[in-house]
C-alpha cells in the first residue's frame, strides 16, 4: 500500500499576521461607525460627521500601528534578552543544560533514557535552537515582529474605518445612523467569518463573537448621542 505525501492543513503559521490585520479592520469598523452613529445622534451636520469620521479614521489607525509596535517590541526585547541569557548558560554550563532540556522531555512522557538520548541528538545538532524552542518556546512562528504588526493593524485599521466612512458618505443625514448600522454589523459578521475560516475555526462562532460587541458599542454610542443632543453645527 502506498502512502500519499502529507496533506494535512495547519493554521498556526497565520497567527502573526492574521491576530494584527483581524484586530485592526475589527477595531476600524467598530470604533469609525460608533464614532459617526455617536456624533450623528447628538444632532450634528453631515459635514461635522465627516470631519469626526475621518479624523477618527487616521487618529485611528496611527494609534494602531504606534500601540502594536510597541507591545510587540517590549514582547520581542524579552525574547532577545531570554534567548541571549540561554545562550551564556550554554557557554558556562552545557552539560547542565543539556540535562535540563532531558529533564523536559521526561516531563512531556518519554522515559529517562530516551529524554536523555534525544537530548543529547538535539543538542549536537542546534543546543541552542533546542533550547529555544522546548524550553523557552520561542520559534520562527511565535517570534515577534513589530514592524509586520504596527503595519497590518494600520493597513487593516484603515480599510476596516473606510467602510462605514464611505457609507456616511453617501447616506443622506437622516439615514447616517441606520445605515452605518447596519452596514457595520454585516462587515463585522464578513470579518469574523472571514477570519474564522482562514483561521480553520467555527465560521458561526467567529460571527456571533465579533457582531455581538459591534452591536454593543454602537448601541453604547447612539445613546450618548441621544443622551448629549447639543445639535453641533
Amino acid at each position: 500500500m502506498m502512502h500519499q505525501g502529507n496533506n494535512e492543513k495547519h493554521y498556526v503559521t497565520r497567527i502573526g499576521w492574521m491576530r494584527a490585520a483581524v484586530l485592526g479592520a475589527n477595531d476600524g469598523i467598530v470604533s469609525t461607525a460608533s464614532l459617526i452613529v455617536g456624533v450623528a445622534a447628538a444632532g450634528a451636520s453631515q459635514s461635522a460627521i465627516m470631519i469626526a469620521a475621518v479624523a477618527g479614521l487616521v487618529a485611528g489607525a496611527m494609534s494602531m500601528a504606534a500601540g502594536e509596535y510597541v507591545s510587540v517590541s517590549s514582547q520581542s526585547d524579552i525574547e532577545k534578552a531570554d534567548l541571549e541569557r540561554e545562550r551564556k548558560e550554554l557557554e558556562d554550563d552545557f552539560e547542565g543544560e543539556q540535562l535540563e532540556l532531558a529533564k523536559i522531555y521526561q516531563d512531556r512522557g518519554l522515559s529517562e533514557k530516551l529524554a536523555h538520548q534525544v537530548a543529547d541528538e538535539l543538542m549536537k545538532h542546534d543546543a541552542f535552537g533546542a533550547h529555544a524552542r522546548d524550553e523557552l518556546h520561542i520559534t520562527e512562528l511565535t517570534e515577534a515582529n513589530p514592524i509586520q504588526a504596527a503595519v497590518y493593524s494600520a493597513i487593516s485599521f484603515t480599510i476596516g474605518a473606510g467602510l462605514p466612512v464611505i457609507i456616511a458618505y453617501f447616506s443622506s443625514l437622516e439615514l447616517i445612523i441606520p445605515l452605518v448600522s447596519i452596514a457595520s454589523i454585516l462587515f463585522l459578521g464578513i470579518l469574523g467569518g472571514l477570519a474564522a475560516y482562514v483561521g480553520g475555526a467555527n465560521i458561526w462562532k467567529g460571527i456571533y463573537r465579533v457582531t455581538f460587541w459591534g452591536i454593543a458599542a454602537l448601541a453604547a454610542t447612539a445613546f450618548i448621542g441621544y443622551l448629549f443632543d447639543v445639535a453641533i453645527a
